[in-house]
């Protein structure tokens, strides 16, 4: 009998990253997405499929024992088009039996209680894409109950990382920062944010994928290094560069850089994740699967080393 198929939604940071652990773990793995999938590693299957048509999702992840959801599309198209994904996707897990894992957001808490966000904070957002996530969660979460799908969702935080460029820790900061040129930041830097970093994400994903039963059904919280101040990030950077850093400051969603008008018009209603305390909190998952985060100070060495090896044009 062949090993269990899983198979990975998304050609972005993080499903590539998901791949990667898949790999390293010695699991079968079929990467998915949209367009082609360049330089895929030795071992992977690739399969270019569009999984908004519920039929080409259907049969991209035909033999899965587990599906990654890790399909994103840009800011001003999410409202209209995730949602058809989501049924998509979810319908391929039904139909073929398979596990579900749902890479998935803080937007549907809103401004809940920033200072400590778990997994039992209410969903309380107020942006559409927020809304839009919590209605997408609580279908994944309905279906599950049901008994129509196996599905568990794991929560993260702003990316860093190697691979992450569009983020408010990502190529508008780190290269800037090697090259002693003003790094982007957002809103008040002195607040509490959390930060997640990728790598991270990918194992706690893989390990969602190949729990006990008794983890799905729920919300996760993905392990994340305890929340400080955006200035202590810079601070980090600045003693591990020996280079003192300057800042360009965003009070508001101004489009800099590539954060386009476009994008930026998109952002404004999530822009208070940089003007209130976020401070995420994993601990649930930790104990469970026995992980610890990453620390910051090794996740932002290793994040500045990629960007070292693989300098960009913005």
């Amino acid at each position: 009998m062949s090993p269990a198929l899983h198979v990975v939604l998304g050609a972005g940071p993080a499903g590539t990253t998901t791949v990667d652990e898949l790999l390293s773990r010695g699991l079968r793995v079929r990467h998915v997405n949209r367009g082609p999938i360049k330089n895929a590693l030795t071992g992977v299957e690739v399969v270019q499929a569009d999984v908004s048509d519920p039929d080409q999702a259907r049969a991209a992840t035909q033999g899965a024992a587990a599906i990654y959801h890790a399909v994103n599309v840009p800011y001003h198209q999410q409202v209209d088009l995730m949602p058809g994904i989501a049924g998509s996707i979810l319908a391929a897990a039904t139909h073929h039996g398979a596990r579900l894992v749902v890479l998935d957001t803080l937007y549907p808490y809103g401004e809940a209680d920033g200072e400590a966000i778990t997994e039992n904070t209410p969903w309380a957002a107020t942006s559409r894409k927020g809304r839009m996530r919590a209605a997408l969660d609580q279908t994944y979460l309905d279906a599950h109950r049901a008994g129509e799908a196996e599905v568990v969702l794991g929560r993260s935080a702003d990316f860093y990382g190697p691979r992450v460029l569009l983020s408010t820790l990502g190529a508008t900061f780190f290269p800037a920062a090697l090259a002693g040129e003003p790094v982007l930041a957002f809103g008040d830097i002195d607040l509490p944010h959390s930060y997640t970093y990728l790598p991270d994400v990918a194992q706690a994903l893989v390990d969602l994928g190949t729990a006990a039963p008794d983890a799905t059904g729920r919300v996760w919280h993905l392990p994340t290094a305890p929340a400080i101040t955006t200035k202590q990030v810079h601070d980090l950077v600045e003693r591990l560069t020996g280079r003192p850093l300057t800042r360009q400051v965003l009070e508001g969603p101004t489009p800099t850089g590539p954060f386009d008008a476009q994008f930026m018009a998109e952002y404004a209603e999530l822009f208070y994740q940089h003007e209130i305390p976020q401070n995420m909190i994993s601990t649930a998952f930790e104990e469970r699967f026995d992980r610890s985060p990453t620390p910051l100070e090794e996740g932002i060495k290793n994040t500045l080393d990629w960007y070292r090896a693989h300098p960009l044009n913005f």
